[in-house]
C-alpha cells in the first residue's frame, strides 16, 4: 500500500509537499468519547504523522449512541484504547499512542505537541488545558456541545478565564452536534498543521433558533 493512494484525494487538493508535512506534526487529543471520537477518526485519517489520545474512562452503553469510535463489544473497555485500535485499522501510516490517565497525570509527562485538541466534558479541565498549552507554547483548540448547541475556538494568545469555570455538566446532547462540531474542531486542526490560514482566538457559537434555523456567531476573544 502507498501512502500516495491512501492519501490520493488530499493530495489532489493541496499537492504532496503539504501532505507529507502533515506526518512531521504531532498531536494530542485529550478525552476519547464523544468530540474526542469525531476528532481521532477524523485526522487520523488525514495523515497526521503521530497522535497521543489521552482518556482515563471506559465505554459506558450511554456513550455509544453519540460516540463513534465504539460500538456495543467495546462496553467497559478503554476508550482511548479502543480509538487507537480504530485509528491504526483505518490508516497504517499513523502511530497512534493511548494513555490510560487523566489531563492532570498526563501534563506531568512533559511531551511537546504542535496543537493540543480539547474533547473534554467540564471547564476546569479546559482551564487546565489552557496553562499547560500556554506554558509550552503551544495552541489548542477548544469544543463543547449541549443540546443542539456547540463552541469552538482556536487559542492561541487568548486566555480562557473569560469563561466562568465550573463543573458544569452538560444536559441532554444530541448525536449530530457532537459529530458537527469535532468535525469543526478537526477542520480547524487541519488547515493549521498543512500551513493554511487559521481564524486565532475567535469563538464560533453554533445554534438552532427557534425556527429550527442554524445561527453562527463569532466573537473575538480578549488576550490573556
Amino acid at each position: 500500500m502507498e501512502e500516495a493512494d491512501y492519501f490520493n484525494r488530499q493530495i489532489q487538493l493541496w499537492g504532496s509537499v503539504i501532505q507529507k508535512r502533515l506526518t512531521e506534526k504531532k498531536i494530542a487529543i485529550i478525552g476519547s468519547g464523544g468530540l474526542g471520537s469525531t476528532l481521532a477518526i477524523a485526522l487520523g485519517s488525514s495523515g497526521i504523522g503521530e497522535i497521543h489520545l489521552v482518556d482515563f474512562d471506559t465505554v459506558s452503553l450511554h456513550n455509544i449512541h453519540r460516540q463513534i469510535a465504539f460500538t456495543l463489544k467495546d462496553e467497559r473497555r478503554s476508550k482511548s484504547k479502543v480509538t487507537a485500535e480504530l485509528i491504526r485499522s483505518k490508516n497504517p501510516f499513523v502511530s497512534v499512542t493511548a494513555f490510560e490517565m487523566d489531563f492532570a497525570e498526563f501534563s506531568k509527562l512533559d511531551n511537546r505537541y504542535d496543537l493540543i485538541l480539547d474533547a473534554t466534558d467540564n471547564l476546569p479541565v479546559r482551564s487546565e488545558i489552557d496553562a499547560y498549552a500556554k506554558s509550552k507554547k503551544t495552541p489548542w483548540i477548544y469544543g463543547s456541545v449541549e443540546e443542539f448547541n456547540g463552541q469552538v475556538c482556536f487559542f492561541e494568545e487568548a486566555g480562557f478565564q473569560v469563561f466562568s469555570i465550573s463543573d458544569h455538566k452538560p444536559g441532554g446532547i444530541t448525536a449530530p452536534i457532537v459529530m458537527h462540531i469535532g468535525s469543526l474542531q478537526a477542520t480547524l486542526a487541519l488547515r493549521y498543521l498543512a500551513g493554511l490560514p487559521v481564524a486565532k482566538d475567535k469563538l464560533y457559537y453554533l445554534y438552532f433558533n427557534d425556527e429550527g434555523e442554524l445561527i453562527t456567531q463569532k466573537f473575538g476573544m480578549p488576550k490573556g
